[in-house]
């Protein structure tokens, strides 16, 4: 007859994780989950919540990364221990260590042995204009298409989107928060056709939302900034709340790339904005407009740390020597990179990047729209991505790769001391079944639970 041996809280607490983990993916959300019981093997029922109304708790059974195993030099493994997480107010308020003694008196939840995350941050995003939420439409074949073909396409497709773009808008919020992200930035239309309606919509659904997700907006000239006339607009969208001033392939579509670069820049100088532009361009064109607005920087130190360059594709046609030192100004005078982790022909060099000191973040950009069909919102497959393309198939690599999804938030640091978190910093972070960063990357676990400063924005949690 065999017999039934006693589990270690440890035990007990990992195999609930991956019961809870299981129930999950399969989507019973807010229903019932599996817990394991200590003594029998067999199951019994817990009930989940996905409503936390509570400004100051505790969240019980989650898995902290504590420091890495070594075998000589190498990583191997990451150590992990239990907390309760104490909430309060928005922050963490205490970590207290497995079996320590807890505040009475504070409400008590469950997180079943999961491996909590920081929040993950969506930061190149359309969320003004998708097809999510609606039937199922493929965009129309882009071979032999222009930038120009396409801008005449979203001309005719806009009236059509804007009546629900709010609604579509909060459909890829929600998206984004199952994924693990409350932080984003969207590009938002502001073009001829639209005027300033995409902007006002995608603003009133961000007001809806405002507890729980954060998002900067960047004001993009879609069809051309000179081309279609819009630095008016532009310079209004600027009065409304706008956080950044966009751009768009100032020679393929502007066709003026010196004059379309000043007049994007003045808008920021006159408005004490931002900018974020997105640069397509391959050609020596692509690589001159880089190095153009390297020099406005270096020109104008008002703009030090507030100019992005997404996609940036140009940057992939540079030799080695010549990337090295464009990096080191890129890094030098502040200027970020937004990526999405593209493959093939247009794989960016963004290790090299980052090794200069370059910040290099992330987003989905399109998430099934007239552009592209494939977005997910999620931004840990980014870094699963991001691994798998520069070759982070180890532990500490993996663990690394992380950082392009969280804004460069990681659980541990280069040395294996934790990092992240600590008492005082806000209350984001998201829970999954995996047993340590690295797992997570590899094996991108569904998230059970996001929260943002310490509200419960999406999935469930067991409640103790």
């Amino acid at each position: 007859m065999k017999q039934t041996l006693p589990q270690s809280r440890r035990t007990f607490l990992s195999h609930a994780g991956k019961l809870t983990t299981a129930c999950t993916v399969a989507g019973l959300s807010g229903g019932l989950v599996r817990e394991a019981a200590a003594s029998t093997g067999d199951c019994i029922i817990e009930t989940t919540t996905n409503v936390l109304a509570d400004r100051h708790y505790l969240l019980t059974g989650v898995r902290l990364e504590e420091g890495f195993e070594y075998d000589g030099e190498t990583v191997i493994a990451t150590r992990t221990a239990l907390y309760s997480l104490e909430i309060k107010d928005g922050k963490i308020a205490a970590l207290h260590p497995e079996n320590s003694t807890l505040p009475g008196g504070v409400p008590r939840y469950q997180a079943h042995g999961q491996l909590l995350l920081p929040a993950m941050r969506d930061m190149h995003i359309h969320l003004d204009k998708t097809f999510y939420g609606g039937p199922w439409q493929a965009p129309r074949p882009r071979q032999g298409k222009t930038i120009m073909d396409m801008i005449a396409l979203e001309e005719k497709l806009l009236p059509q989107l804007l009546p629900t773009s709010q609604q579509r808008a909060e459909g890829l919020i929600a998206l984004l928060q199952s994924k693990g992200s409350t932080v984003a930035r969207s590009h938002c239309n502001i073009d001829p056709v639209s005027s300033l309606k995409s902007l006002e919509h995608l603003q009133r659904a961000l007001e809806n939302h405002r507890d729980e997700f954060v998002c900067e907006i960047v004001a993009f000239p879609q069809h051309g900034l000179l081309h279609s006339k819009v630095d008016r607009l532009m310079r209004e969208a600027m009065q409304m709340g706008v956080q950044y001033v966009g751009g768009l392939d100032p020679t393929n579509v502007d066709g003026a790339m010196e004059k379309s670069l000043d007049a994007m820049f003045q808008i920021a100088l006159d408005t004490g904005k931002g900018v974020d532009i997105h640069l397509h361009e391959t050609s020596p064109a692509g690589v001159a407009a880089v190095n153009y607005m390297i020099d406005t920087v270096e020109k104008n130190p008002a703009l030090l740390g507030k100019v992005t360059i997404s996609h940036a594709f140009a940057l992939t046609t540079l030799a080695p020597e010549v990337l090295e030192e464009t990096a080191s100004r890129l890094a030098e005078h502040q200027i970020t990179i937004a990526s999405t982790v593209p493959i093939g022909s247009l794989m960016m060099p963004l290790p090299q990047l980052s090794k200069k000191g370059v910040f290099v973040m992330t987003g989905t950009d399109s998430v099934i729209d007239h552009w592209s069909p494939f977005g997910s919102g999620d931004m840990l497959e980014k870094a699963y991505l991001y691994a798998q393309l520069y070759r982070g198939s180890d532990e500490f690599q993996l663990s690394r790769a992380m950082s392009i999804a969280t804004g460069g938030i990681l659980p541990l640091d280069n040395e294996g001391k934790r990092s992240w978190p600590n008492v005082g910093d806000d209350a984001a972070f998201t829970l999954v079944g995996a047993s340590c960063s690295a797992e997570a990357v590899a094996r991108v676990p569904a998230r059970s639970a996001t929260f943002h400063k310490g509200r419960l924005v999406s999935g469930s949690i067991g409640k103790a």
